[in-house]
């Protein structure tokens, strides 16, 4: 199992949680399996930036991301160079700190589909 630390975020986690996640598992699953309602508008299929998260430890053990990842990224609020979608990262044996930007960009409820 990898130890996973998400920071506090004001909605979806105040004092933020520590959790196992298993090796293989997306960081979206891993996430809304411990309670943390992560967005996931396009029920992660790699079609929207709403799961979007900074990894602030543990960034290089993640597989690298695709064209299609880094095209959706590009438009994501508060990109960082650690940003990745959350539900195309997948976890390895090492342990991750994730951090949940404030805010989002849901194109399908903003109508701008």
């Amino acid at each position: 199992m990898t130890q996973i630390i998400v920071l506090p975020h004001e909605e979806l986690c105040p004092e933020g949680a520590l959790f196992e996640a298993q090796p293989g598992t997306s960081i979206c699953d891993s996430l809304l399996a411990n309670g943390i309602d992560i967005e996931h508008a396009c029920e992660k299929s790699c079609a929207c930036t709403t799961c979007h998260v900074i990894v602030r430890e543990g960034f290089d053990s993640l597989g690298e991301a695709d064209e299609l990842e880094e095209d959706l990224l590009d438009k994501a609020w508060g990109l960082e160079p650690y940003s990745r979608l959350s539900c195309q990262a997948k976890v390895s044996g090492v342990p991750l700190v994730v951090e949940i930007p404030k805010y989002t960009i849901n194109m399908v409820s903003e109508g701008k589909h």
